[in-house]
């Protein structure tokens, strides 16, 4: 029986780990689908040459600075119940390689290449497990110290803050050191307008990642045992909220609207375990209206050429999930209970803190010593050309 329970729990965070690996396409095609054409083959290169970098980072450095744990035995210890460490660490891997996944859309059609896969190499090495470690491994005291102070520790079942806010507010330091896109706004403060090259490709980006997110949410129980329906309805209803707002906030517009489910579901992602189904869709409603609202503010007033929103979405959306739940996880709203708003808003400031400083410190170093961005000719050509000597579909005089 405990074979079969090890094996059992393998195969689940085992397609967890997939079903959040299946994530990064959504990423990448929410990418393709958003810059212009002379980007796309960019877009879809740096997506996947981020994982491969993220996955040699996180195993060699990053799992061992959450967790204290690295893979240097033998293969027939780490085969132990059935290989469960290695497919927790593989799916855990996948949350981490959503860190440079998520700046990448921030920093899109301007950024050089190998600049940025040194800084996810950092990221998920360093800057992402020590916040992960504090939050999911109980490191340094912190999470103790909130439970004696406030009765509870800092709640974050699937990432709201340890992920999404993570990289969304590490992606507006580098959105910021970067620069605003050439020809972006005018001298005159007008906006220049770069719309989406493709709106297919844009939902389809959005859906791959919706998909996938139930995998993210639900599989991060890590055991058979552990599973709830709970997480994966609660994920639902926040989803459905996220549309609504961002359909009628967004005035039918295609990109809101797609962009929608994932504001919901960043949201969630903190207290999806502990809310009730309605307190849910309330969490997704409000983060549907903000991502719309923060999205027009930060390009049209505040001049920060943030390409796919990813601090709005991934970065206040997710400050958001992180005091959702200290709000709709308490019980007098219908919830589980075992939460504290102060430890909320505490934990979610301390992630917030770590990913300016970490980000300011990595980006900071690579723009003095190396150089962020592409010359405007390079920019101006499109990162496909410029970078990777190959555009997204040939000349029409060719095809």
């Amino acid at each position: 029986m405990e074979a079969l329970q090890s094996g059992s729990d393998v195969l689940f965070v085992l397609l967890g780990a997939i079903m959040v690996l299946a994530m990064h396409a959504g990423f990448a095609f929410l990418e393709v689908g958003t810059v212009r054409k002379k980007n796309q083959v960019n877009a879809l290169v740096k997506i996947i040459g981020d994982f491969a970098v993220s996955t040699i980072a996180y195993f060699f450095v990053g799992y061992s600075v959450a967790y204290g744990m690295g893979f240097f035995e033998g293969a027939q210890a780490l085969s132990e119940k059935n290989g469960y460490e290695l497919v927790k660490f593989f799916f855990l891997l996948t949350f981490a390689a959503a860190i440079p996944a998520i700046i990448s859309g921030g920093i899109a059609e301007r950024a050089k290449f190998y600049p940025q896969l040194m800084a996810s190499f950092v990221l998920v090495g360093l800057i992402y497990p020590f916040f992960e470690g504090i939050t999911w491994n109980g490191a340094f005291g912190f999470q103790d110290w909130l439970e004696s102070s406030f009765g509870a520790g800092f709640h974050d079942f699937a990432g709201s803050i340890v992920v999404h806010a993570m990289g969304g507010w590490i992606a507006l330091v580098a959105v910021i050191f970067l620069g605003a896109r050439h020809g972006r706004y005018g001298k005159d403060g007008l906006m220049s307008a770069h719309p989406p090259s493709s709106i297919p490709f844009l939902a389809l980006g959005a859906w791959i990642l919706t998909v996938g997110w139930f995998g993210f949410n639900v599989m991060s129980a890590q055991s058979v045992e552990g599973v709830s329906g709970l997480v994966a309805v609660n994920s639902l209803m926040a989803m459905a909220g996220g549309i609504i707002a961002a359909l009628v906030v967004g005035k039918n517009d295609p990109g809101f609207v797609h962009n929608g489910p994932l504001a919901g579901l960043v949201a969630i992602c903190a207290g999806s375990d502990i809310m009730h189904p309605m307190g849910a869709l309330v969490t997704g409603l409000i983060a549907g209206g903000l991502f719309v609202w923060t999205f027009t503010l930060t390009q049209n007033k505040w001049k920060i050429d943030d390409v796919l929103g990813v601090w709005p979405l991934h970065g206040l959306c997710g400050v958001w999930g992180g005091l959702a739940a200290g709000i709709f996880g308490m019980e007098a709203l219908g919830g589980m209970g075992g939460v504290s708003f102060m430890s909320q808003l505490i934990g979610t400031l301390l992630g917030v803190t770590v990913a300016l400083v970490g980000g300011a410190i990595v980006y900071g170093t690579l723009k003095k010593m190396v150089g962020l961005r592409l010359t405007q000719e390079e920019e101006f050509n499109g990162a496909d050309l410029s970078i990777h000597k190959i555009s997204a579909e040939p000349p029409s005089s060719q095809s």
